[in-house]
């Protein structure tokens, strides 16, 4: 497996993005090492918020969510995906799957920060890998967040418009790390937001991680994916422990993708499910603040 690593001048001086660095060796599957970033803010002892990213993004996603959870008492870890951010990137698209994707996070959290009584958020991504880790350890989370994800097991037939996007991503010639993400906020981004999106790919070769994920989501029984998600999903169907729903208003890509959690969860009854208004896909972009605000409004009301 070749590697590369983001150069960290690429990461100097990124508006709104002052944390300092902390990396885990994880074993990369291969008879070698990967590098792993993540954000840890707070006080060691206070209790966790894990904030997982998704596609094209990285932990930069969760800067104006940081500190206000910090403030509320909490300590915030913050991982970067393999592929993503400061996290070492594996430079062939064949080598990240779905399911070393959930050892690599597995590794970090569970073996290295062994981290328990967390507050899970996930969104995109951060919800197809992390609703896992719960599955597999669903002693270590006293309370899970959704944001515009879901956990797929491919038994619904993909839109076009998701093939499409999968082909774009895998084959495009130009694939623009920070453009996509401007294009799923509200409210566009600055320039120097969008350049910080696309730091950690100083060019093509370190994009294969991007490239690959949505090609990664199960779309059909066959996925090497599905079985492992469904058995997923049997954990969830038993989780009794609070669940929210926060997904925005104004992501046509997982509109509607609460109801199944709604419906198959029991942790979801009785709790306060929001519709964050004025958020795109990246909820987390357009309403920072606010769904910082959710998460630490809906610990207090769940102890």
């Amino acid at each position: 497996m070749r590697v590369l690593r983001t150069p960290d001048e690429r990461f100097l001086d990124l508006p709104g993005y002052p944390f300092l660095p902390n990396y885990c060796e994880v074993d990369d599957f291969e008879g070698a090492r990967l590098r792993v970033h993540y954000v840890d803010e707070g006080a060691s002892d206070a209790p966790v918020v894990l904030l997982l990213h998704g596609e094209p993004s990285w932990s930069y996603l969760y800067r104006t969510m940081i500190p206000l959870l910090v403030s509320e008492g909490f300590r915030c870890i913050a991982p970067d995906l393999v592929g993503f951010g400061k996290s070492d990137k594996p430079a062939a698209q064949g080598d990240y799957t779905y399911a070393r994707h959930v050892g690599w996070m597995t590794q970090l959290l569970v073996d290295h920060l062994d981290l328990r009584g967390v507050t899970y958020f996930g969104q995109d991504w951060g919800a197809l890998v992390g609703l896992r880790v719960v599955a597999a350890h669903p002693d270590r989370f006293d309370r899970v967040v959704i944001s515009n994800g879901g956990m797929p097991v491919g038994d619904r037939a993909p839109t076009d418009a998701f093939l499409a996007w999968q082909r774009f991503a895998k084959e495009s010639p130009g694939f623009q790390i920070g453009r996509i993400v401007s294009g799923g906020c509200v409210n566009a981004l600055s320039a120097d937001v969008v350049a910080a999106y696309d730091a950690p790919f100083p060019d093509e070769m370190y994009t294969a991680g991007a490239r690959v994920f949505p090609s990664l989501v199960p779309t059909s029984p066959q996925d090497p994916a599905s079985a492992d998600n469904a058995a997923a999903w049997e954990v969830l169907r038993r989780f009794d422990k609070p669940f929210l729903c926060a997904f925005s208003d104004s992501d046509a890509i997982t509109k509607g993708g609460e109801r199944i959690f709604l419906r198959q969860v029991p942790g979801c009854a009785g709790q306060s499910h929001v519709t964050v208004e004025g958020g795109g896909h990246f909820v987390q972009e357009d309403c920072g603040p606010q769904l910082a605000a959710i998460i630490a409004d809906f610990v207090r009301d769940s102890r």
